[in-house]
């Protein structure tokens, strides 16, 4: 869904950076809640698109954290291992195409999100 009123190119480039700062999780304990968590609580109140890309990052990253908490659970019969891969590279590929749709000024879902902030 596009964005109904135009957008300033920082909207765009923090919006992306809501979903990007995700991957800092390859360097920082945590990386993946606290880059999009800082963004989101910094900038949330300047714009209506940056809140909406947040929420919708946290979203995501929560949601992750707990599929990847059951997949270590379930790593005692095996199948966990698996799901283990498939999460982290589903995760990957959903945070690049996220930034790259906020960077166009496009309103982004991640499919299979719960929705902890509304």
């Amino acid at each position: 869904m596009n964005h109904p009123y135009g957008l300033t190119k920082d909207e765009k480039t923090y919006g992306m950076l809501s979903h990007l700062l995700a991957l800092s999780a390859f360097f920082i304990p945590f990386g993946s809640i606290i880059g999009p968590l800082v963004i989101w609580l910094i900038k949330r109140d300047q714009s209506a698109y940056i809140d909406a890309q947040g929420k919708e990052s946290m979203n995501f990253q929560l949601s992750i954290l707990i599929y990847t908490i059951i997949s270590t659970i379930l790593a005692i019969i095996l199948i966990g291992f698996f799901l283990l891969i498939a999460v982290g590279i589903f995760w990957l590929v959903m945070v690049i195409i996220a930034a790259v749709k906020a960077n166009d000024g496009i309103v982004y879902r991640y499919p299979l999100t719960i929705r902890f902030f509304k």
